[in-house]
């Protein structure tokens, strides 16, 4: 069976970096039929590990609010689910931003080396949310120096989780 051909009905855009790139930033090529192309990264994906795989879909799902991207099953019961979150980021920090960030939010040093972070419209309703249904409050809605309003949470699969509303119209 031959695979239906794929017609293209945009232009072709220019070769070129992105401007303010660092020097070893994806370049972007032209492919084979002229269009540009990024070579490079697509998406970021956190996988996590969940003893309760259930408990852990349906509060990432149905409580913070996550569309349901993908989901497979295989031979031996291996399940996973993907779900969406909008842009992701992968910030990386020292051990001293490490613990500045559990300073300014906790007050105390807690994070385990993976911490998730969602942007959201209402810190304190979200979190609110959150907490009822089941996770640990670790440190309620707190300004923060750069202006956003953070939460701390112990979530679903063990995980912490900042909430964070940025600017001065989050409290």
């Amino acid at each position: 069976m031959t695979p239906p051909q794929v017609v293209a009905t945009r232009q072709p855009r220019p070769t070129h970096t992105r401007q303010g790139a660092a020097p070893h930033a994806p370049m972007v090529t032209p492919d084979a039929g002229g269009y540009a192309r990024e070579m490079g990264v697509h998406q970021l994906r956190v996988v996590v590990e969940a003893e309760d795989y259930e408990k852990a879909v349906a509060f990432f799902r149905d409580v913070v609010g996550l569309p349901v991207e993908e989901t497979y099953s295989s031979d031996g019961g291996a399940e996973v689910t993907i779900l969406g979150a909008g842009r992701a980021t992968l910030e990386i920090a020292n051990p001293a931003q490490k613990d500045l960030i559990d300073d300014v939010e906790v007050g105390r040093h807690v994070a385990p080396k993976i911490r998730l972070a969602f942007q959201v419209d209402d810190t304190p309703g979200m979190t609110d949310r959150l907490v009822g249904a089941g996770a640990e409050l670790v440190a309620p809605p707190t300004v923060t120096p750069w202006h956003s309003l953070n939460s701390r949470l112990e979530v679903a699969a063990g995980l912490h989780v900042t909430l964070f509303a940025e600017g001065t119209d989050a409290y």
